[in-house]
């Protein structure tokens, strides 16, 4: 590893360091530490004992409003170090997670790290042939045994095929949305300022036009990110069996 490498992966740490630190100083810490102990009483092997373990052995805790974080961290076995953080988000947004925070880590990282590229692309496809777990919470997957979480991870071969192809054309045509939307306004931004009421009316309505399609692909790729009806009826299907 060279010297640029070890600065990008020092410049991850202290980043994310100074945010876990902002995030507790400005929170009530007493709920979520008592959280981790109640983990901690948790039998051996299951996802709330070994979170609980995780923390402790890097003197961490719970961080307020991203509990989920950490388990996601447990269940996908990544650990807690600058590059793990990166892939544990690139998994994410393969998962289906399209979220701002999860797009503004996986770019950072991806910045500093070119020579990760290949892994975070791995990553991104374990992502999508895994179930969704952007949702899952500590309170409901606690007591479950760490082991057979991980083995439920893996998607159905036939849902694969099916869903994701589906999921491929709508993230096409939500993200073909929004670029045409942008565009539209950007054009017509100059004539809105005006003073010719033709030029006013003229570029109104493609502006409001390119608002709609602009908000439109918001929306669908934000719809992406929640598990639907038949991957919620598999995962059910799983748990019980």
């Amino acid at each position: 590893m060279n010297i640029l490498q070890k600065i990008a992966r020092k410049i991850i740490k202290q980043s994310f360091d100074l945010s876990v630190s902002t995030i507790e100083y400005f929170s009530k810490m007493e709920p979520y530490e008592q959280k981790v102990s109640e983990l901690r009483k948790l039998e051996n092997g299951t996802l709330g004992k070994e979170i609980a373990e995780c923390l402790d052995k890097h003197n961490l805790t719970l961080v307020p409003k991203y509990e989920s974080h950490d388990l996601k961290h447990v269940l996908l076995n990544y650990k807690m170090t600058a590059e793990d953080e990166i892939r544990m988000q690139a998994f994410m947004v393969g998962n289906g997670n399209y979220s701002i925070p999860s797009f503004a880590i996986l770019i950072f990282g991806a910045i500093l790290l070119p020579d990760l590229w290949r892994t975070f692309y791995s990553d991104f496809k374990k992502g999508k042939k895994s179930i969704g777990i952007s949702e899952w919470t500590i309170e409901e997957y606690a007591t479950r045994n760490l082991t057979e979480l991980r083995d439920e991870l893996l998607k159905p071969e036939f849902e694969q095929k099916t869903i994701f192809d589906m999921k491929r054309v709508t993230k096409f045509g939500a993200f073909t949305s929004i670029t045409a939307g942008i565009f539209g306004m950007i054009f017509c931004l100059p004539f809105l300022f005006s003073s010719n009421i033709a030029d006013l009316v003229g570029a109104g309505f493609p502006f409001v036009g390119g608002a709609i399609l602009a908000v439109g692909g918001l929306l669908a790729l934000s719809n992406l990110s929640r598990p639907n009806k038949s991957q919620q009826i598999t995962t059910a299907i799983i748990q019980r069996g």
